[in-house]
């Protein structure tokens, strides 16, 4: 980027730093929400609440089915990224 490119561009810098912070966040995000880890371990505390009784066994087979579909989403993500 020149001098003058980035003088004239100097007033939007809060922005691009705005948007790379908000690009990072999703990256963030999105790396959690299809760890395999992560997925397994809200598995583990799902478990843990309603041995507890903090959650009726509804609540726990609504959750669970929702956890494995992403679960069973990212190994079949996975698996079809690898054949590539």
């Amino acid at each position: 980027m020149g001098l003058i490119t980035g003088l004239l561009t100097l007033p939007v810098a809060p922005v691009r730093g705005v948007v790379w912070v908000a690009e990072k966040l999703q990256d963030a995000a999105e790396r959690e929400l299809h760890d395999p880890q992560v997925l397994r371990a809200q598995l583990a505390v799902l478990n843990l609440e309603l041995e507890a009784g903090d959650i009726t066994i509804e609540e726990f087979e609504r959750e669970e089915e929702r956890l494995l579909d992403r679960l069973h989403a990212v190994r079949a993500g996975r698996v079809a990224s690898d054949r590539r």
